[in-house]
């Protein structure tokens, strides 16, 4: 290639095109070389176009599942019919191409001609030519809502035809109307969202329900409207930012309602949600990173290796801005042949995770390739192949030939550690190449994680770990230094020799010290981040969790009620039972309750509150401020959920008066908790200790886990012993929810594990790519003598210390990573011994292995063959 520069004249301009025909021929005359910087940006790419392109189309799919879960996008939740301004405000709304449909539920009597006892139902009045907006309502026989639900039919529940024994067909009186039972409701898609009414559910139209004459003026039925907001142009799915809209506006429209959107249909999902969406994120960002470490690592070595050839390029008279053209063309070749077949590998993989998938869990989602996706993984990966290079190529300015013979000597090129400083005293462009470093990171990371704060906290962090890690690997260095001059004759040769070639002239122990401890430190961030939160998700979607309820037990049924429930084999775990008193806000923090100021909190809510009481923490939940009460606590102290907390304005130390009976008393907010929606006790807002409602009313509520398909079974054995008993059967829904949290887990793992598997080739190679600077040494330790054995021991020991300290290091600040990580997710860290014991020792096998899987062909070559080569 060098002899290119004879031609004289030619060399004072050299186009871009000769300067690609040097970059390729030089290319395919050291394809080997070349191999670990195209597998670095192969996998890098691969990884992020993998796990990003997959996690966006599960995404989707996740946020559709969630939106079938409450029938809606958003959903609001009145006590009362809108005042015309409302009706008004609603109206525009609809006009702007957002579609609305009002859900009307009541509590009515039901009868019917074989009964002559009347039955408390629960009426839902829905539009189903509207109704629901995502998802369906499944119906036995199996049929449309649109079919079944005319004006003169309804569906019902179960056990509405068991306690009035009526079949399909009969007639059913509601208010002054007959309708004809047309369908069993087996399941509906917002059933967790409705209102868990005393009596059995009673679908029917709006049509049917005027007719019925129930909604006379002053009646109490509630109004849930729901709303879809409409896609935008070309398909694109609905964003979280069109959702938020919308949301902001309706609470400031309908100030007493409750508004919802579908991330908050179901704690347990939502909180799968959030930390899936926050866990994908990162493995994208990780995936960025482990393919830059690799890149830098693998350009690095090669650059290094051509030192004698740009030494002889300036020789013959080419400039360093002519060089770096080369080069440069060279990079961006190899980031763009890396970035090709990473996609290529990239949507391989997307396309491959559903099938693995399915062997483990019924998994169905909207899978489609993603311009963007495709776009930003290639861009990623030419970009950082770009970026980490640029101080290298920056470098070969400062190349004089007259010190290349000499450099392994006089000059430590290791640019990590003791040279930088120097760098960048000397070379003020080497700075504004680590600022622009950064900023393309952000840029990248910015895109990935569809926040610019994200991307400057991920950038200027990951700048804050590399210096810290380098920081560490010189301190490393200068200690084994240390301790080898301290114990220099105490030790065998072998050992010697290995610890000391970690700092001698020309060795990359610091550079690859710190890309070890990045990658290591990246990987074992995202095994420890996912089994948290896949341990916690395990928890919320267990198949014991109560999912039929039971409404209105007497305090002189509470006994028998335990007994028939031990005795019925359809219950599968041991019940919940939840004691409740009736009472309702007086005063809040001094301040009479019609004069509080409350936020998306009807007042009208304070008159209906329900107390439980509890000696320590519930089943489901988590104390989020505060601290629990002491068992011997005499004064009346309150456990208030974090979100109605929000909503009453208050928090730990305030004062709430509740009255119950002829009883009041002052309660101090102790603890602020969250329920994860799974327990009974998830129904109660206020805990209190026992003493304080001792001698009041009580009703006792429940929660038992039930085989689904013997739910019938159970509701006609309480039926038959406890009639005034209500049983509220929401297992079919929390099988939804159950289903789609164990998809949520399955996901996390397979995509953690492959961000995992693309980390470790990506590192592997990154020692591999060392190999060359390897030759020159066993060439000179043959000459002297050495033995392949030797040579060998001096090596592994050399790997094994390597690995151990950029494990230590690396591990260490995992932790680190992880513990803030899951304390902002809300997510219990726990340090594991074995975990990080068994990934340091990995971590020093994996380096050891790798290193010499790559080197040991070098062991068997000749010193004159080298030589010769060179």
């Amino acid at each position: 290639m060098w002899l290119l520069w004879a031609r004289g004249p030619d060399m004072a301009t050299l186009s871009y095109r000769s300067a690609a025909k040097i970059a390729v021929r030089e290319m395919r005359s050291s394809k080997g070389k070349f191999f670990f910087v195209i597998l670095s940006v192969a996998i890098g790419v691969a990884a992020l176009t993998g796990v990003r392109g997959f996690s966006s189309s599960f995404r989707a799919t996740l946020l559709n599942r969630a939106r079938s879960i409450m029938a809606a996008d958003l959903s609001a939740r009145m006590f009362m019919q809108p005042t015309p301004e409302q009706q008004k405000g609603l109206d525009e709304i609809e006009q702007q191409g957002i579609e609305m449909t009002p859900v009307t539920e009541l509590l009515s009597m039901a009868s019917a001609a074989k009964t002559l006892d009347p039955l408390l139902v629960s009426l839902k009045a829905v539009d189903p030519e509207l109704y629901p907006f995502y998802g369906e309502v499944e119906l036995s026989p199996k049929a449309s809502l649109r079919e079944t639900l005319k004006p003169d039919a309804v569906a019902v529940a179960d056990d509405l035809l068991v306690r009035l024994k009526l079949n399909l067909g009969d007639q059913l009186k509601i208010g002054n109307q007959l309708f004809r039972i047309a369908a069993v409701v087996v399941n509906e898609p917002d059933r967790l969202s409705g209102n868990f009414a005393a009596g059995p559910r009673v679908l029917i139209s709006r049509e049917g329900l005027e007719a019925s004459g129930l909604l006379a003026p002053g009646s109490h039925a509630g109004q849930r409207f729901l709303f879809k907001v409409p896609k935008p142009a070309g398909g694109a799915p609905i964003s979280d930012k069109a959702v938020g809209d919308l949301k902001d506006r309706l609470v400031k429209l309908l100030p007493e309602s409750q508004v919802v959107d579908y991330r908050e249909t179901n704690p347990a999902l939502t909180q799968g949600l959030d930390r899936a969406t926050s866990l994908l994120s990162l493995m994208s960002l990780v995936a960025l990173v482990l393919g830059a470490v690799g890149v830098a690592m693998a350009m690095r070595a090669h650059l290094q290796q051509r030192l004698d050839t740009i030494a002889i390029m300036k020789s013959l008279g080419a400039r360093s801005g002519q060089i770096i053209k080369i080069y440069l063309l060279q990079t961006l070749m190899l980031g763009l042949l890396g970035g090709l077949l990473g996609v290529a590998l990239g949507v391989g993989v997307q396309l491959a995770f559903p099938y693995f998938l399915s062997k483990f869990v019924n998994f169905e989602t909207d899978l489609h390739i993603q311009l963007r996706t495709v776009l930003t993984g290639l861009g990623a990966g030419v970009l950082t192949t770009l970026l980490f290079t640029l101080p290298l190529l920056l470098d070969i300015r400062n190349v004089r030939p007259i010190l290349i013979l000499r450099r392994a000597v006089e000059d430590n090129d290791d640019p990590f550690v003791t040279a930088i400083f120097r760098k960048l005293r000397k070379n003020l462009a080497q700075i504004a190449a680590a600022a622009l470093i950064l900023a393309g990171l952000a840029a990248i990371a910015t895109t990935l994680s569809d926040s610019a704060t994200v991307g400057k906290v991920f950038s200027l962090g990951l700048v804050g770990v590399l210096a810290v890690l380098l920081a560490a690997s010189a301190a490393v260095l200068a200690g084994l230094r240390w301790f080898l001059n301290t114990t220099r004759l105490s030790l065998p040769s072998a050992v010697r020799h290995g610890l000391a070639n970690l700092y001698r002239p020309g060795n990359p122990s610091a550079a690859l010290l710190a890309a070890l401890g990045m990658g290591v430190m990246q990987i074992m961030a995202v095994y420890l981040v996912q089994q948290a939160v896949v341990t916690e998700l395990h928890i919320s979607s267990a198949p014991n969790l109560p999912n039929v309820f039971l409404i209105d037990i007497t305090n002189d049924e509470i006994n028998g009620m335990r007994a028939l429930l031990k005795s019925q084999k359809s219950v599968t775990s041991e019940p919940e039972l939840l004691p409740v008193v009736s009472s309702r806000i007086i005063a809040i923090d001094g301040v009479p309750a019609n004069q509080a100021k409350l936020s998306n909190f009807p007042k009208r809510m304070l008159q209906s509150i329900n107390l439980t009481w509890s000696e320590g923490p519930p089943p489901g939940t988590t104390i989020v401020a505060g601290k629990w009460w002491d068992p011997k606590e005499t004064q009346p102290m309150v456990a208030i959920g974090q979100r109605t907390a929000q909503r009453l304005g208050v928090k730990l130390g305030s004062h709430i008066t509740f009255a119950a009976q002829d009883t009041q008393f002052v309660a101090t907010v102790g603890p602020l908790i969250k329920s994860d929606g799974q327990h009974a006790y998830s129904r109660a807002e206020f805990i209190l200790p026992p003493a304080p409602l001792k001698g009041l009313p009580v009703v006792w509520y429940g929660g038992i886990h039930v085989d689904p398909a013997r739910v019938g079974e159970l509701q006609r054995a309480l039926y038959a012993a406890y009639p005034t008993v209500t049983v509220i059967n929401v297992a079919q829904a929390l099988e939804t929810v159950r289903s789609v949290v164990l998809q949520i887990t399955y996901v996390i793992q397979f995509l953690a594990a492959f961000s995992i598997f693309a980390g470790i080739i990506i590192l592997a190679s990154s020692i591999a790519g060392t190999r060359y600077r390897r030759i020159r040494e066993v060439v000179v330790l043959k000459t002297l003598g050495a033995t392949r054995a030797r040579i060998a021991t001096v090596f592994s020991i050399e790997f094994a210390v390597l690995g151990l300290v950029a494990g230590l290091v690396g591990i260490g600040f995992a932790n680190l990573i992880a513990r803030t990580l899951l304390v902002r997710m809300e997510a219990a860290y726990h340090f594991h011994w074995v975990w990080n014991g068994a990934a340091l020792l990995a971590t020093a096998a994996l380096t050891v292995v790798t290193g010499w899987v790559a080197s040991h062909r070098i062991l068997g070559q000749k010193p004159l063959e080298v030589l010769r080569e060179e």
